[in-house]
């Protein structure tokens, strides 16, 4: 594949790091961003902090799918949360360019694969943070990220080497892989624990330390047993842990303190909606189809929700609560 451009459609966290790095080695690229994230943006650039330096770029950022100026050479690349997916894409106003779901869960790729012939699966290994307008923090080193990347459901094509290439020019880690679902299914185990990390916040005394750690832990044997029902084959621990390595740690970013994962920060933002049922709810949607009991993912799906639509902070419930609540959910799992 020749030249691409890349266009970026989410600039938070994740979209931001992938974004700005790329344009600062050089590839064109083209932001979608709202509000006062884009206006910043458009009126200081992006600011992308990464533990080595600050990175600052000028690109084009455009607040509404429909106004984008898509061409024949582009590729885009989904980093909104999956429950903003299926608008971002119904808004856009083509359909024929090869659409990258750099998104965390396993549901962002079918709900392209209704509307784009190509449709490509990334994998996110990339600790970032996105709190105020126009900054974002690349918190990853000595890579700012792991994105490996494939064709839906499976395979590798020029789109995939070419996209892998550009990542890895850029300060990340990328290989096209030809079974990426496999990964994607692995990443998933590791988010479970994302709606636990927001409800009950980071600074946890031992004993809820141990409390979140044994939820986790029960969320994942729950996960593991609706895969094995379903017949679905993910990456080993032992896989995973050789691949990413040493390759993507987290370190400071300008003396920052390190904030939760992408489910907390939402909360921080006072976001209204998480991407919990596609998370937790992948589970608990696979759990009601085999008659298998999910308790402990659909508590966590329904408890973050319920604190997203009450304007809720991070660390709005004990792992206690959590625990107490636990035997009033298996009923409806």
């Amino acid at each position: 594949m020749g030249t691409m451009r890349f266009v970026i459609l989410g600039a938070g966290a994740v979209g931001g790091t992938i974004g700005g790095r790329l344009a600062d080695t050089g590839h064109e690229v083209v932001l979608l961003a709202r509000g006062a994230h884009a206006q910043a943006i458009r009126e200081r650039g992006l600011r992308l902090a990464t533990p080595e330096r600050v990175i600052e770029v000028r690109v084009p950022v455009v607040e509404r799918p429909g106004e984008l100026p898509l061409r024949d050479d582009d590729v885009l690349v989904l980093t909104t949360k999956t429950q903003q997916t299926a608008a971002v894409l119904d808004a856009l106003p083509r359909r024929d360019l090869p659409i990258v779901c750099a998104q965390n869960g396993v549901a962002n790729e079918r709900i392209a694969l209704r509307r784009f012939a190509d449709v490509y699966a990334m994998v996110v290994m990339l600790p970032a943070a996105h709190m105020e307008p126009g900054e974002v923090d690349a918190q990853g080193l000595p890579y700012s990220g792991l994105l490996d990347v494939g064709r839906y459901f499976h395979g590798v094509d020029e789109v995939a080497v070419s996209v892998a290439a550009a990542l890895s020019s850029s300060g990340f880690v990328s290989e096209p892989v030809e079974r990426i679902m496999r990964w994607k299914y692995a990443k998933l185990l590791r988010n479970l624990g994302n709606a636990l990390q927001a409800l009950c916040g980071l600074d946890l005394d031992a004993e809820s330390k141990k409390q979140v750690i044994d939820l986790d832990a029960r969320a994942r044997d729950e996960a593991v047993a609706c895969y094995r029902a379903e017949g679905i084959d993910w990456a080993s621990d032992e896989e995973w842990n050789a691949r990413r390595g040493m390759q993507v740690q987290w370190a400071p970013v300008e003396g920052r303190e390190r904030t939760g994962g992408s489910t907390w920060q939402s909360l921080a933002r006072g976001a209204a909606t998480l991407e919990g049922d596609y998370l937790n709810g992948e589970i608990v949607l696979l759990g009601r189809k085999h008659g298998l009991a999910t308790p402990v993912n659909l508590l966590l799906q329904q408890e973050a929700a319920a604190v997203a639509r009450a304007g809720g902070p991070p660390g709005s419930v004990t792992p206690a609560d959590l625990l107490a609540r636990l035997g009033t959910v298996g009923a409806s799992s």
